[in-house]
């Protein structure tokens, strides 16, 4: 049997995709509306207050197309954290005028392919990234990913020395990439459909399809990799929230 690759995890992760039903919202009042906006932006307020405090993270997206409409990603310590924050999303007003289209359920996570020695956990730039604030950039990129299992292709089956020196050259790449994107992989395997989660957030949004495009000649993507839906989507900060909603 192959061994398995030891992992680092972090907090947990949810990506909540809903789309607006436009037609019934703009049935109600405009002060009912108001206040549906209102209390949703209290909601907010205490996941601001959490991410002062250092005790978990979220980030809202407007989504393009017509997957979704808007992406909420919330990080978390615990499972039912998440829990409880999608409950009282879904208890609110606006949320009887939303659809859930898609979501998302993994845990931050970084693959420890990396030479064993110190105690990853009293290194400070790898706590960062398992326990990340999430950024507020302009864009937003997220997909998720199997490693193949077929035949001559399954990556389940190479040694470990293979696949960490695969996994070298495919981090090369994304190195390239520094300062231009921010990714966080979450790990789902026993949580939802695909293995992986990848968010990917960047200024540019075209370095998005770079990125992406390039990493598909690497081995470890062009053998091994299987992809689901990509979501893109545009920053939606607190005070665009409220006009993002008019109608």
């Amino acid at each position: 049997m192959s061994e398995a690759a030891k992992t680092l995890d972090g907090w947990y992760c949810l990506h909540d995709f809903r789309t607006v039903d436009w037609t019934t919202w703009k049935m109600l009042s405009s002060d009912e509306r108001q206040a549906a906006v209102h209390e949703f932006l209290g909601l907010v307020e205490k996941w601001n207050k959490t991410q002062a405090e250092k005790k978990g993270s979220h980030a809202l997206y407007t989504i393009v197309g017509q997957k979704a409409d808007f992406m909420m990603m919330i990080v978390r310590p615990t499972m039912e954290e998440l829990n409880e924050i999608e409950n009282e999303f879904n208890k609110t007003k606006l949320a009887e005028f939303t659809i859930p289209a898609h979501s998302y359920v993994s845990v931050v996570e970084l693959s420890n392919y990396l030479p064993s020695g110190e105690d990853p956990y009293q290194n400070p730039e790898i706590l960062a990234r398992l326990y990340p604030i999430l950024p507020k950039s302009k864009h937003v990129c997220f997909y998720p990913m199997d490693k193949r299992r077929q035949g001559n292709d399954n990556w389940y089956m190479l040694p470990m020395e293979d696949r960490r020196s695969l996994m070298r050259s495919h981090g090369m790449i994304g190195r390239q990439y520094a300062g231009k994107v921010k990714q966080i992989i979450t790990g789902s395997v026993g949580f939802d459909d695909y293995e992986w989660g990848v968010t990917l957030f960047s200024d540019d949004v075209l370095q998005f399809k770079k990125l992406v495009y390039e990493m598909r000649f690497d081995e470890v993507s062009a053998r091994y990799g299987e992809f689901g839906s990509f979501f893109v989507g545009n920053l939606l900060l607190e005070d665009q929230i409220e006009k993002f909603l008019h109608v």
